[in-house]
């Protein structure tokens, strides 16, 4: 295969489905998600535009799978080119003396424990000259995003000190901003909001792709 490898996790929907759509003109798309008619539809797409995907229907909360996957990945392709990590839970906006428990389990496992397993087994595969990209949504400190709020400002930190610890030995780590989006995860934190105005994940894909592609 002559394609750079792109490895998406949280490609079904949202963000990550249409960074892997576009990324998928320039680079075979291995995606990582756990609702398989999302990957279905993915690459229904990806084949219409001419490209190709590989489809990964798996928890990436699950690290022997995810080891697995990337173990898989090296033997046939040697490496990628870039992981973008879109995956994340969006668990119900409530006031912190309300917290759920397994609410908060899960935000900490998918929003910041997996990454506690992910970077060590996907850093090898990427290089020196790789990149890996990740989504600031800064809510830390907002009422009522204790769950939410608190572990992606986690993550980001996390994220932070793999950027400085690799600057000047690779791989390139790229923490973008994205622009307010008509999705499913900002639906259940703002659900009265005019959607018209905000943007769709497809023209923000396109607009952050340039941050990556140019780097």
């Amino acid at each position: 295969m002559t394609m750079p490898i792109a490895l998406i996790t949280g490609a079904s929907r949202g963000l990550g489905f249409a960074l892997a759509e576009a990324l998928s003109d320039s680079h075979h798309i291995v995606a990582v998600a756990r609702t398989v008619g999302g990957l279905e539809d993915l690459d229904d797409r990806i084949q219409v535009r001419g490209g190709q995907a590989t489809l990964a229907p798996m928890d990436i909360t699950k690290a022997d799978a995810m080891a697995q996957l990337c173990r898989s990945i090296y033997d046939r392709w040697g490496g990628i080119a870039l992981w973008v990590h879109t995956a994340i839970h969006a668990a119900p906006l409530t006031p912190a003396n309300h917290l759920d428990a397994r609410d908060w389990d899960k935000s900490v496992n998918i929003n910041l424990t997996v990454l506690s397993h992910l970077i060590p087994y996907i850093a090898p595969l990427l290089g020196q000259d790789g990149q890996a990209v990740f989504f600031d949504d800064p809510h830390g400190g907002e009422k009522f995003f204790g769950h939410y709020g608190t572990t992606k400002s986690a993550q980001i930190t996390l994220v932070r000190s793999w950027q400085a610890e690799t600057v000047n030995i690779g791989p390139r780590v790229q923490i973008l901003s994205p622009k307010p989006m008509s999705t499913a995860t900002r639906a259940r934190f703002y659900p009265g909001e005019d959607r018209s105005v905000l943007a769709h994940p497809r023209d923000e894909a396109a607009r952050l792709l340039a941050d990556v592609i140019s780097a």
